[in-house]
């Protein structure tokens, strides 16, 4: 099954959550977590994984917290999750390191396929910026979890 991580889950929930504020505007990392349902033991990391890649800023003290490195709509979905799973690869055989994974590698029917729909998900991902989801996340009605973990 392809699917992303939990970790790469939350870290969008974290960059939407910024981005749903004001320019410059930070945010704790307590109320981020409450707004997203993150569990408390993962937070740290994925704060810490965004600032490393340069996707947010964090700020320590009284007034500190967490914002945006760069405005929402330069930020895409697809920077958030190649921050936290790498390179997007559908299949090994698309790999450029040449290492003679397949020995069908430079006659496969089936290998430029899997370029063209790996070649389409990554530019449906980076067209959608948090700018975007923040946006379509204001118009949708805020749901209350009953149990938050």
């Amino acid at each position: 099954m392809l699917r992303i991580n939990r970790q790469t889950d939350y870290a969008v929930r974290v960059v939407l959550s910024l981005a749903k504020q004001a320019d410059g505007a930070r945010l704790s990392t307590a109320a981020i977590q409450r707004e997203m349902l993150i569990p408390a033991g993962l937070m740290p990391r994925i704060v810490a994984e965004l600032a490393k890649t340069g996707l947010i800023r964090t700020y320590a003290g009284r007034d500190g917290g967490l914002m945006l490195a760069r405005p929402a709509r330069e930020i895409s979905l697809r920077d958030v999750v190649e921050a936290f799973e790498g390179p997007v690869l559908l299949s090994r055989c698309l790999r450029v390191t040449g290492d003679g994974d397949c020995p069908f590698q430079m006659t496969c029917p089936v290998r430029s396929k899997w370029g063209r729909v790996q070649a389409a998900m990554l530019r449906e991902m980076a067209a959608i910026s948090f700018a975007d989801l923040a946006q379509e996340a204001a118009g949708l009605p805020i749901l209350m979890p009953s149990i938050v973990s």
